[in-house]
């Protein structure tokens, strides 16, 4: 058997990766009627420590085409920096990688979701606005966290086991 070019390993990195972005867009798409169950969270941490720092292109296709489905109104401003955030948690977290660290990181990220997200509404709309973003998105940080933490308990091993022979 032939081994891979330096191209070739690019070409099938890149591939990954725009299959980590579409997934990302497709199932977002599949669970939008859920309120903040998603499993974004969960793939771009499995990207990121496949991938380290690389993620973010998957991040950043996720990111642009969200913009295109739903619009690139004030919420879209948010995931230019709510997701990449998470790339970073992981990337300084990596080496003491574990399934229950990570369902711990993505289930404190769910509950911290809303309050990221509030940034551009203290720019925007002053402390008033800010605080009310906050407070009127809790019950929806809740189940961020409980299905962030629950999609990543259930999922991580076997997807990660699943990438390791893949990749």
């Amino acid at each position: 058997m032939k081994r891979p070019t330096p191209s070739a390993f690019k070409l099938r990195e890149l591939t990954a990766l725009a299959v980590f972005a579409a997934l990302m867009i497709a199932l977002q798409v599949a669970l939008a009627g859920l309120p903040n169950i998603e499993l974004v969270t969960l793939l771009i941490i499995l990207a990121t420590l496949h991938f380290g720092p690389k993620a973010l292109l998957s991040v950043a296709v996720f990111v642009l085409v969200e913009g295109l489905i739903y619009g690139f109104h004030l919420w879209w401003i948010n995931y230019l920096y709510v997701w990449p955030i998470l790339v970073l948690i992981v990337l300084a977290l990596k080496r003491w990688s574990h399934p229950i660290l990570w369902a711990i990181v993505a289930g404190i990220y769910g509950l911290a979701f809303g309050t990221l997200c509030s940034i551009p509404y203290f720019i925007t709309g002053g402390w008033g606005a800010g605080i009310g973003y906050i407070v009127s998105g809790i019950p929806f940080d809740i189940p961020h966290c409980i299905g962030n933490t629950a999609s990543v308990l259930l999922l991580f091993y076997p997807l990660d086991h699943v990438l390791k022979k893949v990749l």
